[in-house]
């Protein structure tokens, strides 16, 4: 048993008995039976795994069929049954998805305007098979970038570019309702269409700085004017008061000589009541400080 040949050739006996039996070297019933079972089990396991095919949430499939094309059923959400090898599954994404383009356009004035429109687009449900044999499975990027750019630039025109920040709720308005319009006509669905930035040129943006800048001056010297007006009404009127009051004052003094008398006295009353507050001591004429009252009058006595 030690000899190599003779443990080679005890191996070849056992392999010989085990495999291929002892009468004629025929394997057993058992075995091909066994084989057999595998072999169907495996078939019909890759058989059921091709025929069937799962649609994800938010999804919806159409099938292809070699035989006949398209077919016109929509499947929904689940495992659903296909033939092997001759129907295909195609599976479409439903949920809105967001698209942003961006657009250069004139404006009514011939003012640039760089647009940001903003999406969100999904297909019609019912129409899939019919958006798989006209645009595909890439339907947005076909559509989209054209229907977008075109109805931008023709909503653009139709206002000036000062109109697009004063009036920019009826420019989204308008953008939404031809573009929903227009998506339609391709079965696709808009749930959203909004107008993320508007960028103007740096020329315009010098052009309106420079008109604020300019109202602001005109505002300006319009308030100097109007404050230089005022002035002068308000000179006009005090002049014209001194006057009268001047007036008032010479017919008082021809039609009432004691006029002069009684400021004369008034005035020594305002003197006599300064004179008191003061601290000072001091002794003074009493006529050449308006403060002799008992003395007659020029107008009394004109010859004094």
């Amino acid at each position: 048993m030690n000899n190599p040949e003779e443990q080679l050739k005890e191996m070849q006996r056992k392999l010989q008995n085990m495999f291929g039996g002892k009468r004629g070297g025929k394997a057993p019933k058992g075995m091909f039976g066994l084989g057999a079972a595998i072999v169907t089990l495996g078939a019909l396991g890759v058989g059921l795994n091709a025929s069937l095919f799962n649609v994800d949430g938010g999804h919806r499939a159409i099938k292809y069929s070699r035989i006949s094309g398209i077919k016109p059923e929509i499947y929904s959400e689940g495992t659903h049954l296909r033939i092997p090898w001759i129907e295909m599954p195609i599976i479409y994404d439903v949920r809105a998805k967001p698209t942003s383009i961006q657009s250069l356009t004139g404006t009514k004035d011939l003012q640039m305007v760089n647009i940001v429109c903003r999406v969100l687009s999904r297909p019609n449900q019912a129409e899939l098979p019919h958006i798989f044999r006209t645009l595909g499975t890439n339907y947005d990027e076909r559509v989209l970038p054209s229907i977008i750019n075109e109805v931008l630039k023709g909503v653009v025109a139709q206002f000036k570019a000062s109109q697009l920040i004063t009036q920019r709720d009826k420019v989204s308005r308008l953008i939404r309702e031809y573009l929903t319009e227009r998506a339609l006509y391709f079965n696709l669905v808009l749930d959203d269409v909004s107008l993320t930035h508007i960028t103007f040129s740096p020329e315009f943006a010098s052009a309106v700085e420079a008109k604020q800048i300019a109202q602001q001056d005109a505002q300006r010297a319009a308030f100097i004017v109007e404050r230089a007006k005022m002035e002068k009404q308000s000179t006009i009127v005090r002049a014209k008061g001194e006057a009268a009051s001047a007036e008032l004052i010479g017919e008082a003094i021809q039609s009432q000589p004691g006029f002069l008398e009684l400021r004369r006295i008034e005035t020594a009353r305002d003197i006599a009541q300064i004179l008191q507050k003061s601290g000072n001591r001091l002794v003074l004429d009493a006529n050449s400080l308006l403060l002799n009252v008992t003395e007659s009058s020029s107008v009394e006595n004109p010859k004094r």
